[in-house]
């Protein structure tokens, strides 16, 4: 798995120009088989730090989609997404210690700045997504009860 990220994150940055939103739903959307609809990724051009704006981060914005759109298509119950996406969110913060982009990436974005800056982090947060995913979302019944949760 850590190759794969490792490999479609180089992809989609270097080859590709995508952003940290656009590359986690990716990627996650190819480790857990979900077809995502072009909506859903055009949606998703603005959400790397709301439009470089500096709030939330892209790579939480685009995991707690993919858990939402993964979660239902799972089965899963709303309230229990909500319940997955705060544990996350929680999850998230302690392990990088902000949700906020500036806070990610407190050099903000310069055109002075090297090109996707955010190539390491991302690796890690996919990561760290996908293995929520594989350890909260896949291991919920049909109707939402998380069996093994973090």
């Amino acid at each position: 798995m850590k190759d794969l990220i490792n490999n479609r994150v180089d992809e989609y940055y270097w080859n590709q120009n995508l952003n940290c939103a656009v590359t986690t739903i990716k990627i996650l959307s190819e480790l857990y088989p979900i077809e995502i609809n072009s909506q859903i990724m055009d949606a998703s051009i603005g959400m790397n730090g709301a439009g470089r704006f500096g709030s939330q981060c892209g790579l939480v914005e685009g995991a707690l989609m993919f858990i939402g759109i993964y979660g239902i298509h799972k089965g899963i119950q709303k309230e229990k997404i909500i319940d997955l996406c705060n544990n996350f969110s929680k999850g998230f913060q302690q392990n990088f210690g902000s949700l906020l982009c500036r806070e990610l990436r407190p050099q903000g974005f310069s055109s002075s700045n090297p090109p996707h800056l955010c190539e390491d982090i991302t690796k890690r947060a996919v990561s760290y997504s996908a293995e929520f995913i594989a350890k909260s979302v896949n291991r919920s019944d049909s109707r939402g009860r998380v069996l093994l949760s973090l």
